[in-house]
């Protein structure tokens, strides 16, 4: 399951959250961890670059944050992130340096890195997105199975358990989600990947690959 692993996922230098992925192997391991890590990471921020607002949410001064967005802490929005309007942030979200949160998405305890691009109609809930990641429009990772079972990672007759009620999408660096897909409980997609519109997607997508459906994956040339 090397694919699934951190250190083949992420560039842990394009992030603000480096130090929540210290000591675990893979990606979900710190999902329970991010309420707790914005408010310690929050409160040692730079005065002069970020501004508490509120309970427990930090805005870097150089964001853009629509007056009709909605954020809920705890949450820490990097510089020049762009927040625009009806974005619906739910709390336990570290949005990065330069990224953008859309019209109607909605992120719940995430981590997008710098460059993350979920600019309309999205959710993201429980679920990691790597550097210049980017969603289609109307793309959402589901979080919860529809038979509420603790998730599992798979690929073929390997398999890890999370122990985890919801799980999202591990999302690696340079992804791209086409248009009105849904990222199944569990989910990974390894770096540098592409994912076709419509696309239903499940289990682990390798790096460097066309996802066309899940039984033609395609390595790109």
């Amino acid at each position: 399951m090397e694919e699934c692993k951190i250190k083949n996922l992420y560039n842990l230098e394009e992030t603000i959250a480096s130090e929540i992925f210290e000591g675990a192997t893979y990606p979900w391991e710190v999902l329970l961890k991010i309420n707790d890590f914005i408010i310690e990471l929050g409160n040692t921020l730079d005065k002069e670059e970020y501004k508490k607002i509120g309970e427990d949410v930090w805005i870097a001064k150089s964001a853009t944050v629509a007056p009709t967005a909605y954020i809920k802490g705890p949450a820490i929005i990097g510089k020049n992130a762009e927040i625009r309007h009806c974005a619906f942030i739910r709390g336990k979200a570290i949005v990065g340096e330069e990224c953008v949160v859309g019209n109607s998405t909605e992120l719940k305890n995430v981590i997008l890195f710098n460059k993350v691009q979920v600019p309309h109609y999205n959710y993201v809930g429980d679920s990691i997105l790597g550097y210049k990641s980017h969603m289609g429009a109307g793309s959402i990772t589901s979080n919860v199975k529809s038979d509420k079972k603790l998730v599992v990672i798979k690929n073929g007759t390997e398999s890890i358990e999370t122990g985890l009620k919801k799980v999202g999408a591990m999302i690696g660096d340079e992804v791209e989600v086409g248009c009105g897909c849904v990222l199944n409980p569990g989910t990974i997609i390894g770096r540098n990947s592409n994912i076709y519109p419509l696309s239903s997607v499940r289990k682990i997508v390798p790096t460097n690959s066309i996802y066309k459906n899940q039984n033609e994956i395609v390595e790109k040339n």
